[in-house]
């Protein structure tokens, strides 16, 4: 059985129920690599994020003030994945299947805890993952979307985009528009 499909069998094999998992796209550093590594599912996302594979390199990052010095570490010695599909190489032309998945970016919030509360409590969106950027003063939120009615991940991303804007005050990175767009995965614990 695949990694996207995890099915629960009686004695005589039949299958009882077939849960879908979403799988999308990993990538080792550096960000110009544009050919994924292998595909991976949000708990594989989420021990990778909650044990050590980046927490050296977490830990090193926010340490460094200058913003440029930042970025470049990023880019050079984070592994990443786009949580919102499964690609041949990382652009939106090579998306070969969507993973159901959309991750929002907030960036230099004031207190990071208090948003991770407030939209863990979000009457619409089912909350997938969760945790504090690279950077430590950001939050990303992986939500659950359906794409089954015909709306693009571009329309669906405004529309999130607006709803976000007009229920929290707050704005959300736009580059989350584009279905390949990287995600760099940072060490965090909680």
């Amino acid at each position: 059985m695949s990694g996207m499909e995890a099915a629960l069998k009686n004695l005589n094999g039949s299958v009882m129920c077939v849960e879908s998992v979403p799988v999308f796209s990993f990538y080792r550093a550096p960000i110009t690599n544009i050919t994924p590594y292998k595909s991976i599912t949000i708990i594989d996302a989420y021990e990778y994020i909650r044990g050590y594979y980046a927490k050296e390199r977490t830990d090193t990052l926010r340490e460094i003030e200058d913003v440029k010095r930042r970025r470049q570490m990023k880019s050079e010695r984070f592994d990443y994945c786009t949580f919102s599909g499964v690609f041949s190489k990382r652009n939106d032309n090579g998306l070969v299947r969507h993973s159901g998945l959309l991750c929002l970016d907030f960036d230099h919030i004031d207190s990071v805890e208090r948003l991770r509360e407030t939209l863990l409590q979000d009457r619409f969106f089912e909350t997938q993952m969760m945790f504090r950027s690279p950077s430590g003063d950001g939050l990303k939120w992986v939500v659950t979307i359906d794409l089954t009615d015909g709306c693009s991940h571009r329309d669906y991303f405004r529309a999130v985009e607006r709803y976000i804007a007009k229920t929290y005050g707050i704005a959300i990175d736009p580059t989350g528009k584009d279905v390949s767009r990287a995600c760099f995965l940072p060490h965090d614990p909680d």
